[in-house]
């Protein structure tokens, strides 16, 4: 045996306790709804912001961030997915859910934020201790530290395909879109790359929040009170919060008499209720009315010219968030569970009828960024019959020298022009209307007859709507 003394050994490290970020944990816990049960991200975090305000947690910097870092992970995901794919000695199919979550979290605070590197890989560890445990923390450690290794611009040039090898594959990676998004919006938008960049770059960027003064029950005038209130662009009804804020807060809209709206959806229900008729105006339809929004613009202009619109929407659930949309109406109305493709009432019996049918909602990928990694291209063949469907009720519902408008909150060919085109094909007793005087002042709309709205140019939802007469 040695007669070496023995060294004293170290005493070990007390353990520390993960520091529990509210801020963080709630952006995780969104992104796992969003994963784990297909929710949507508009609709998970509200719940979970105002809890976290009632139970005193956040306030309203701390939603701004939260919201920021679920809304810019999930719009970033496909570009943040192949930064850290390089960063990790496995496939990305076979890092768990959770992990990969809390991985995305932290690579957007370090590529997509003004975070200090040190601060975005320490809270996102932290973060991972404690809702992943020390042990993947530790991984997650070691891979957030590669990817602080260069800034978004540096990634990208490793990551992206060159443009002139592949320009599909290089527009999705460093605008974070599926392959087969980019090329279907391509197609539909037509030109060369700056367009399809700037629409993909618009995809990306958070939208404003926009508001509706329904007619008769609330005006522009008392929306502009509102703080970092200023005018729609396009519709005398909208009315724009350039700084985002708490919808919820306004008076107007708590009351019922003012709703979140886009604009391009204003356009759609504006440019109906004023296409030319011939003969009777006092009867309106909206046949897919779910969740309400146009249906409440539709019922109050209907209501100061004395018509009565009927609002049917198929899903029982959906026709109760109608209801309570036109709850308040100043005029009559009415609201039916209904299947527009096998409709209850007679042929016929409407002036106007509005079909704004269930679609990919490829359009409005600024508010929803997640439908964009959930979709597929199957999904079209899916939504195809349904929207024929659809369209051949409304144009049986109206009648002899009233207006149907097809809309969809799609740009997608498939879900537009290929709809109206074949059923119309079909349907000798009508005519295409031109529908862009019915937008006075929008810009770029193309040669007609229908329109098209995009974000990069109108600052709207990339809403279609086409307008057909019933002629016989």
């Amino acid at each position: 045996m040695s007669d070496q003394p023995r060294r004293p050994r170290k005493p070990a490290k007390p353990y520390r306790r993960p520091q529990k970020d509210p801020v963080r944990i709630l952006a995780f816990e969104a992104l796992r709804a969003v994963d784990e049960r297909d929710a949507y991200a508009n609709l998970v975090l509200p719940p979970l912001l105002r809890k976290a305000r009632e139970r005193g947690d956040f306030d309203a910097r701390d939603a701004a961030l939260a919201t920021e870092l679920v809304y810019g992970t999930l719009r970033r995901q496909g570009t943040y997915d192949a930064v850290i794919a390089t960063c990790v000695d496995r496939p990305l199919r076979e890092v768990d859910p959770p992990v990969l979550d809390v991985l995305s979290l932290g690579a957007h605070q370090l590529l997509g934020t003004r975070i200090p590197t040190h601060a975005a890989v320490s809270a996102s560890v932290e973060l991972a201790r404690v809702v992943l445990g020390d042990g993947r923390a530790k991984f997650v450690n070691a891979v957030l530290r590669k990817v602080a290794g260069d800034d978004l611009d540096g990634w990208l040039a490793k990551v992206a395909p060159p443009y002139d090898e592949d320009p599909e594959d290089h527009l999705a990676v460093v605008h974070s879109h599926p392959r087969w998004v980019v090329s279907a919006l391509w197609d539909s938008l037509g030109g060369g790359r700056a367009g399809i960049e700037d629409l993909l770059a618009a995809d990306n960027e958070r939208p404003e929040v926009t508001l509706v003064a329904r007619p008769g029950r609330a005006t522009t005038e008392e929306l502009l009170r509102e703080e970092a209130a200023v005018p729609g662009r396009w519709s005398p009804y909208a009315v724009r919060l350039t700084e985002g804020g708490e919808p919820g807060a306004v008076e107007a809209v708590r009351e019922g008499r003012a709703g979140v709206q886009d604009e391009g959806s204003q356009l759609v229900a504006l440019a109906l209720a004023n296409a030319p008729l011939e003969g009777p105006d006092g009867k309106w339809l909206d046949g897919c009315a779910g969740p309400g929004g146009k249906a409440a613009l539709l019922a109050a202009l209907a209501a100061e010219r004395g018509a009565v619109l009927l609002a049917s929407e198929k899903q029982p659930h959906r026709a109760g968030l109608v209801a309570k949309a036109l709850a308040g109406n100043p005029g009559p109305y009415q609201v039916v569970a209904a299947d527009g493709t096998r409709p209850p009432w007679r042929p016929g019996t409407f002036d106007r009828v509005l079909v704004d049918v269930p679609c990919t909602g490829l359009g409005a990928l600024r508010r929803r960024p997640e439908a964009r990694w959930r979709r597929r291209p199957e999904d079209l063949q899916n939504f195809a019959p349904l929207q024929r469907a659809l369209l051949h009720g409304a144009l049986d519902s109206v009648r002899v020298g009233g207006v149907v408008g097809y809309a969809t909150c799609s740009p997608h060919l498939a879900e537009t022009r290929a709809v109206v085109e074949d059923v119309l094909g079909q349907r000798p007793d009508t005519e295409l209307l031109d529908a862009r005087p019915l937008l006075p002042g929008v810009p770029a709309l193309g040669e007609g007859p229908d329109v098209q709205l995009w974000p990069h140019v109108h600052g709207t939802d990339a809403m279609y709507l086409a307008l057909i007469r019933r002629t016989g």
